[in-house]
């Protein structure tokens, strides 16, 4: 009799997980313009315990074509990418998207809102989100019996 425990199993985890993302959204309509709406821009996100930083990749962009908001525990960047229009041009390759983007990315805890930082350098935006009080880890006193 063969017994699997439960860690033979993450191979098919992992693959339900891509799987998932793969066809995330995949039956709904996508205006042309927007061809790179599900996930643009591409982002780095982790944490050092106190905080999570985010680095998103924006080339060409500016501040004012970026708009970064927070609530409770999500993060969403918004922004419009603009080229100016060739006339009469007959455009051989058009890789680069345009258009108006959202993307949102939810935490594992609430942000705190008034502490965070963002800065843009080189087309890379990178955001330093800390955990608001209430997430963070609080040490209890154990008294003895």
């Amino acid at each position: 009799m063969l017994s699997r425990t439960m860690d033979g199993f993450q191979p098919l985890a992992r693959l339900q997980r891509d799987m998932n993302r793969l066809f995330e959204g995949f039956f709904e309509d996508t205006p042309a313009d927007r061809p790179y709406a599900r996930g643009y821009p591409a982002m780095n996100v982790w944490e050092d315990g106190e905080c999570a930083y985010v680095e998103a990749e924006l080339p060409g962009l500016s501040m004012e074509n970026i708009e970064v908001l927070v609530s409770g525990n999500e993060l969403t960047l918004k922004g419009r990418r603009r080229s100016a229009e060739q006339k009469d041009a007959a455009w051989h390759r058009r890789e680069r998207a345009q258009g108006d983007f959202a993307r949102t990315v939810a935490l594992p805890w609430e942000i705190d809102a008034d502490k965070c930082e963002a800065r843009l350098t080189d087309g890379v935006l990178t955001l330093r989100l800390p955990k608001s009080e209430a997430a963070k880890p609080k040490k209890v006193k154990v008294l003895t019996a």
